[in-house]
């Protein structure tokens, strides 16, 4: 197929639109399944870059979880515990911990479940039927992967009564060196980002705290090429191989820094006891429960008292600013990633409040001094990567 026509483009008066190669060859991709729209294509081919990257850099299956060109989720497969599988509404999957991928996508999708409602998902392996069960269940636009099994492909080829977008990626597809762009009828090129990122820009760290552990390197790994394809600018939070908070598309990088950390921090709430044992009515659909959990944590308890009969037997215990404040002192061992320097020390502060003890940036600002100066004060490791991570 050399060229796909699109309902429109990203918005309904942007007609004609279509996808195709500007030197008339083949698309690298198959449509299987559905009719992709141009903000698809756009998610899918940003998230499969990202998947395969990280399977490169880690050698585990890899998942990204995409909404508006920016990852909302992203994770290799790293065994998950029956805590994390009831937070993440997956702990009812037949077979989820024989089946790597389909970790790596719960992860993926699990971790802001909120931002990852109508994803465009991205998978480093072919789709396996365990897989495909999760995906099946999901609010989803679509899918890209190198393959899919025979089951899974009847699975999804069944979502949205048949107008799931299901693409299947050429693996061995690479983009030529250059890549252009027109915006308001002017073309701008580029040499296409191709730089690795591998454990060697970890090499050098400027903090008294030299102890970097293999699942830290792992998780900072994540954390960069997650910030390679995030729109800038990004500050992103790892943990056990998944994102767990990312800080898109903000001008302050104080702010990518909060808004990263208070997703992680909501991610790490959402493991207390309350929160995974809130009463809810039996039928209660995983996107209504996913905003009650949110709300429950963020203290936001609706409209009216009566608000907690629409969707549970019961009216839920207070969770107390007492009881936060002792869970949240559990959480560490995070790593961060930011795409540029941190000029002022205050992304560090922030960052030490959601348990960062790992970062890696590219340094450069004229205040490195002070920026370091505050990881050594609580005490993180920080590698700087002399690598700009910028996407737009």
């Amino acid at each position: 197929m050399r060229e796909l026509a699109l309902k429109y483009g990203c918005n309904p008066n942007q007609k004609p639109a279509r996808v195709y190669m500007a030197d008339g060859s083949a698309l690298p991709f198959r449509v299987l399944s559905g009719a992709p729209g141009y903000i698809n294509l756009l998610d899918a081919l940003n998230a499969w870059q990202l998947v395969r990257a990280l399977k490169a850099a880690t050698g585990l299956p890899a998942a990204a979880s995409f909404k508006h060109v920016s990852p909302a989720g992203a994770a290799v497969a790293v065994p998950m515990d029956s805590s994390l599988k009831r937070a993440y509404f997956v702990d009812d999957v037949p077979g989820l911990d024989d089946s790597p991928l389909a970790v790596a996508y719960a992860r993926a999708r699990g971790a802001d479940r909120l931002c990852s409602f109508g994803d465009f998902i991205a998978l480093s392996d072919p789709c396996d039927e365990t897989t495909a069960r999760i995906i099946g269940r999901e609010v989803s636009d679509g899918v890209i992967a190198p393959g899919y099994s025979e089951a899974a492909l009847a699975i999804l080829a069944k979502k949205r009564k048949g107008s799931y977008a299901v693409l299947a990626m050429e693996a061995g597809y690479a983009p030529k060196p250059r890549e252009a762009r027109d915006v308001f009828g002017i073309t701008l090129e580029q040499g296409y980002n191709d730089a690795e990122i591998d454990e060697s820009l970890l090499a050098n760290i400027v903090t008294a705290n030299s102890t970097l552990p293999a699942a830290a390197k792992r998780d900072l790994m994540v954390a960069l090429i997650t910030l390679k394809y995030t729109q800038s600018n990004s500050v992103c939070f790892v943990k056990d191989g998944q994102v767990i908070g990312n800080g898109a598309g903000q001008q302050s990088r104080v702010h990518c820094t909060r808004l990263a950390g208070s997703k992680a921090d909501l991610w790490h709430l959402r493991q207390h006891e309350k929160a995974l044992n809130l009463p809810f009515k039996e039928g209660t659909g995983r996107p209504e429960k996913d905003n009650a959990v949110d709300d429950y944590l963020s203290g936001r308890a609706g409209g009216s008292p009566d608000d907690w009969q629409a969707l549970f037997t019961r009216e839920p215990e207070p969770f107390t600013e007492a009881e936060r404040q002792a869970w949240m002192r559990t959480l560490a061992g995070v790593s961060l990633g930011s795409d540029a320097f941190f000029p002022f020390p205050d992304s560090i502060d922030r960052a030490a409040e959601s348990g960062v003890r790992y970062v890696a940036q590219p340094g450069g600002s004229v205040r490195d001094d002070l920026v370091i100066e505050a990881c050594n004060r609580y005490g993180m490791v920080m590698a700087m990567t002399g690598l700009r991570l910028f996407h737009h």
